[in-house]
């Protein structure tokens, strides 16, 4: 990765002239040394595992804690019956996250975006948004190499780890990521694509990472919802010209320190925040006593 900031990023496509996405593309080229055909067939393939997950989604497959399972088509069916008044685009979104991350959970193939744990964020994001605006895969391909961009300056400047920096870094991150893609896909200046990223990482700061049991289940299945709705309100404000007070750069560098900041018992230790609750407790032992 050539680039150290977003600010690197936006500088060279200035100078080049050429489409962000472009930008990155012929970066990932040298970093891989694959060729463009060869590059552009591997991102369709990570698109298509993304999607082939909702095709095989089960809702009678439970994780092997029993923790997590069916709540993507309980969702589901609240959206088909008008009983989500977020709406279908968002509802759907938020169904869409529940399957992906539900799936990881119980052991089915996912694409880690950046992570596992938060491997439903971007996913909810692009194949529901080309679902229901009928896109072509080209844009959404171009997004997920600008998606991919920001995710690997926050690796470099941050991190996208829970146990580095609590859950800010993977849902923060994978947030981020979906939401400068989206705004890429849907024609926003690479102003709005860095502002959206910012505006998403920032709404999550401070997140902790605090898995009941030590598993990527709860509270982690439910987060990844949040982050495709933050991505995708981010985006929406990015695109109506809002732009964070903060400089994106810097918003990174803040979730760095406040990751830095925090207690080991918050940083996928499972001996803080909700997985040290009295019922998180009980869920523990009922779990480790069964095996």
């Amino acid at each position: 990765m050539a680039f150290q900031s977003i600010e690197d990023i936006l500088r060279t496509a200035r100078e080049k002239k050429i489409p962000l996405w472009r930008i990155l593309y012929e970066d990932d080229l040298e970093d891989t040394k694959l060729d463009k055909v060869e590059s552009l067939s591997k991102m369709s393939k990570t698109y298509q595992a993304m999607k082939d997950i909702y095709e095989i989604y089960d809702p009678t497959h439970l994780s092997n804690s029993g923790l997590v399972g069916a709540d993507g088509a309980r969702m589901e069916k609240a959206v088909r019956q008008g009983a989500a008044i977020s709406g279908g685009f968002v509802g759907m979104v938020m169904v869409n996250a529940l399957k992906m991350a539900e799936s990881n959970a119980c052991m089915r193939r996912i694409v880690a975006a950046p992570t596992a744990g938060s491997c439903g964020v971007i996913p909810a994001v692009f194949c529901t948004y080309e679902d229901m605006f009928h896109i072509e895969e080209q844009p959404m391909l171009e997004g997920l190499y600008v998606a991919a961009g920001i995710g690997s300056v926050i690796a470099e400047r941050a991190f996208v780890s829970g146990a580095a920096g609590g859950c800010q870094a993977e849902i923060g991150a994978a947030s981020a990521m979906a939401a400068a893609g989206l705004t890429y896909i849907r024609g926003g200046s690479n102003d709005a694509v860095a502002h959206s990223a910012a505006m998403a990482l920032a709404n999550l700061l401070g997140l902790v990472c605090d898995p009941v049991a030590g598993l990527v289940e709860v509270p982690c299945v439910k987060r990844n919802v949040i982050g495709a709705v933050n991505a995708v309100t981010s985006s929406d404000m990015a695109i109506a010209g809002i732009r964070s007070r903060i400089p994106p750069d810097e918003v990174i560098d803040a979730m760095k320190e406040v990751g830095m900041s925090l207690s080991p018992q918050l940083r996928e230790t499972g001996e803080g925040g909700l997985a040290a609750t009295p019922t998180a407790i009980k869920i523990t032992k009922k779990i480790f006593t069964k095996k």
